[in-house]
């Protein structure tokens, strides 16, 4: 696959296209870009996957305080995985923002040489967005491009959206979200100094910081994760929250327990996967009611990974 610079053009009717911001490449994308190969495969160009840098809406509703669902460099990682000819990663600007929907599909044609482009089924483009799939067909047989609709994504585990899988780890339900995403929402950061409560109680924990702030964090509560550590990957159980039981202010902290490891990573990159939800945080009456909670939560932890772990593996 190769990866294009906004200033890199492309022959005149050479590509088929798709374009869209693709936030947490889940089912739906899949089905789009397995579509959209099908597509270049029969007319024998290449296919373009088109994503942008930021959200749309970070970039005219800054104030909405839109999260995502995965870094860009993730999110390019795994449409490369999908194996697309191309992709080019495109800056969303308030300039671009005003074209409509016909000056944007010349623009793809004339730079980019997009002969065919593929919607997503419910996708909607240009600053118009009251437009239906209809117009953007009659623009496209003005301009010489023809506009082709790729199915829904009707698997198992239907209907799916970036905003139903936003709304679904915000709510914690994040086994819902793997099934839509198709593998473990993720989350990086990088190993901090906290408050050290945890080996006082038996459960040592690793605090994560320098998490993008631009990222959706699940709600909070404590979740079995897969951790990965210099390409290490370890069991644990992380809590979400404020830490309400030890009184240690109303800080937001993200801190897992690694089951039998006791290695000093400080400083050390740590992506977290979440496999399960087990709790949600609340307020203990003391040290030996979290003591007793904690190895609760761990032997519930142990066991869904175990199951996970298994099954992935079938």
């Amino acid at each position: 696959m190769r990866v294009l610079g906004e200033n890199d053009r492309l022959p005149q009717g050479s590509t088929v296209a798709t374009i869209g911001m693709f936030d947490g490449v889940h089912r739906g994308h899949v089905t789009l870009v397995d579509f959209l190969k099908q597509q270049a495969e029969a007319q024998n160009k290449q296919s373009l996957v088109i994503t942008f840098m930021r959200h749309p809406r970070q970039v005219l509703h800054p104030d909405d305080n839109l999260k995502l669902i995965m870094p860009l460099e993730d999110r390019l990682a795994q449409i490369e995985a999908l194996s697309p000819d191309l992709l080019l990663p495109l800056e969303f600007t308030p300039e671009l923002s005003k074209l409509g929907s016909e000056q944007f599909i010349e623009l793809l044609r004339d730079r980019y040489g997009v002969n065919v482009l593929v919607t997503g089924y419910n996708h909607r483009f240009g600053h118009n967005n009251r437009e239906t799939f209809e117009d953007y067909c009659r623009h496209g047989e003005r301009l010489g491009v023809k506009v082709v609709k790729a199915p829904e994504y009707l698997g198992k585990y239907a209907p799916v959206s970036s905003t139903i899988v936003r709304g679904l780890i915000a709510a914690g339900r994040v086994v819902d979200a793997m099934h839509c995403i198709g593998r473990p929402f993720a989350l990086k950061g990088k190993v901090v100094h906290g408050f050290h409560n945890g080996r006082g109680l038996g459960f040592p924990t690793a605090n994560v910081g320098e998490v993008d702030p631009q990222m959706l964090l699940p709600h909070n509560g404590a979740y079995a994760v897969l951790a990965y550590i210099d390409n290490q990957m370890l069991q644990g159980m992380a809590n979400i929250g404020k830490r309400p039981t030890l009184d240690n202010g109303s800080k937001l902290s993200i801190e897992v327990n690694l089951f039998d490891f006791d290695e000093d990573i400080y400083g050390k990159e740590i992506t977290l996967e979440f496999i399960s939800f087990l709790r949600l945080e609340f307020k203990m009456c003391g040290l030996d009611e979290l003591k007793k909670q904690l190895t609760h939560d761990r032997d519930n932890a142990k066991r869904l990974l175990q199951d996970y772990l298994t099954n992935k593996q079938s």
